[in-house]
């Protein structure tokens, strides 16, 4: 239950395609194409905040300003004193990467018309270290995301495309289905992609604030993309950290996996359909989707189950989960008794279980947090034709603040269950102390964070 607020695939943070979903449950990795989608579409819908949110200044377009506080993060580079020091050496941060720019073949002419008058977006320091106070349950999160008017949708654009969609399919053997999910999730079909400027976006953070290395590596990826010709500059419009697209690729991930889908010379992931989905199936195809085969499976686990199972690292066969107590809610056998896959609770003992598959794990190479996968296979599925979720959750139970969140972990290491520093963020170590927890009182040890588990803690 990792609290973010936009951060990168494979890049040692959560990115603003996880802002939301990362929020709720653990993300397995860490993504960098992963910074965009949610934050777009949702904004602060899912930190709980009660309060009245800060107001533009008149006169400034609608943009927040920074805070001119220090970050959440304590981080020494995101201090308020930093983050002025290399905003008022921003220019010449930019101009001192021309180097790196011709290595990488980017014509002189092009890196001072693309970086000409480039200031720092300095709200973005805010947003990068932002950590929302309450969080919304993964129950909540699946109501918002996969609703009928975005279906409906959904089955528009699969029509609409259809010729596009069967192309891609036959040559990558990814499945539409899970296309138009992310398309729908990360960018409501194209109508919520972000507003900010990439270049400024990536030149701010590669030059102010503590991923630095990182995002120059995004930021000379756009300054290439723009030099080639794929995109225009007032195309390269997303996230405050960079992701752009109806399906929110950033820059690095762009150079990876964009292909020319219609053979225009041209990879065009933002106005061009045939390229937006014939690129976003090779993302997925590279990063090992394996065709004809489902994400997961909806499961009954039966009571008095050992949750010390439920673990990413503890694949079996589905013969062997059969064995075990799993069966699917409508009792239907599963297809493939010899794949493997591994038990997700994400409610612990009180709500529903699913039988995650090699496909699950793809989805979360393009974004690593649990509830983003499980949302987009489930919208794959309804637009397939399925039905919702069979098994209720546990709509009782609230999500912990931030503040009890750290509570809970400074009580799991005072008694010696977690060994990490408290930081109210919760990932695979808290989960795992929770779980040793559970299981020295005799509960279930389904690692799930409740208020019932809080309050255990307290009187021990």
């Amino acid at each position: 239950m990792q609290s973010v607020a936009a951060l990168a695939k494979r890049a040692g943070f959560v990115t603003s395609r996880a802002m939301v979903a990362a929020a709720l449950l653990l993300p397995a990795g860490v993504n960098a194409q992963s910074q965009n989608g949610l934050s777009n579409l949702f904004g602060g819908i899912f930190s709980g905040q009660t309060q009245t949110p800060p107001q533009p200044a008149p006169g400034s377009g609608g943009a927040l300003p920074w805070t001119g506080e220090d970050g959440a993060s304590g981080h020494p580079l995101m201090t308020a004193a930093a983050i002025r020091e290399a905003a008022g050496n921003f220019n010449n941060c930019v101009a001192g990467m021309w180097p790196d720019a011709a290595r990488r073949n980017i014509t002189q002419e092009n890196f001072q018309r693309f970086t000409a008058g480039l200031s720092p977006d300095l709200r973005i320091m805010d947003l990068m270290d932002s950590q929302p106070e309450f969080t919304k349950s993964i129950w909540d999160y699946l109501d918002i995301l996969v609703n009928d008017n975005r279906l409906a949708k959904g089955r528009e654009v699969l029509a609409k495309y259809k010729a596009q969609f069967d192309a891609t399919e036959k040559a990558t053997g990814v499945d539409r289905y899970i296309i138009a999910s992310i398309w729908g999730i990360e960018s409501n079909y194209s109508t919520q992609m972000g507003d900010r400027s990439v270049l400024q976006s990536t030149a701010t953070l590669a030059c102010i604030g503590r991923r630095q290395a990182y995002f120059k590596d995004e930021f000379l990826s756009a300054l290439e993309i723009l030099n080639r010709g794929d995109l225009r500059p007032e195309q390269m419009r997303g996230s405050w950290a960079g992701a752009f697209g109806p399906t929110q690729f950033m820059p690095t991930a762009f150079k990876r996996f964009a292909v020319d889908g219609d053979g225009d010379g041209r990879r065009d992931v933002v106005d061009n359909p045939t390229d937006l989905i014939a690129s976003t199936a090779n993302n997925l195809k590279k990063d090992g989707w394996q065709a004809g085969q489902s994400w997961g499976y909806e499961v009954v686990v039966p009571k008095d189950f050992n949750y010390m199972l439920a673990d990413r690292a503890k694949a079996m066969t589905m013969a062997q989960w059969e064995k075990l107590g799993l069966k699917r809610p409508n009792n239907q056998p599963f297809p493939h008794p010899a794949e493997k896959a591994y038990l997700l609770a994400p409610a612990g003992a009180q709500g529903p279980g699913f039988l995650m598959l090699q496909n699950y794990r793809v989805i979360m190479k393009y974004n690593p947090a649990e509830a983003y996968a499980l949302a987009i296979g489930h919208f794959a599925d309804r637009l397939r034709g399925g039905q919702p979720f069979v098994q209720p959750w546990p709509r009782q139970e609230r999500e912990l603040s931030r503040t009890e969140r750290l509570e809970l972990q400074q009580l799991l290491a005072q008694r010696g269950f977690y060994k990490g520093t408290p930081d109210g963020q919760f990932g695979g170590q808290t989960r795992e102390a929770l779980r040793s927890f559970q299981a020295s009182i005799g509960v279930p040890a389904d690692g799930f964070a409740s208020s019932d588990v809080l309050d255990q803690l307290r009187r021990r």
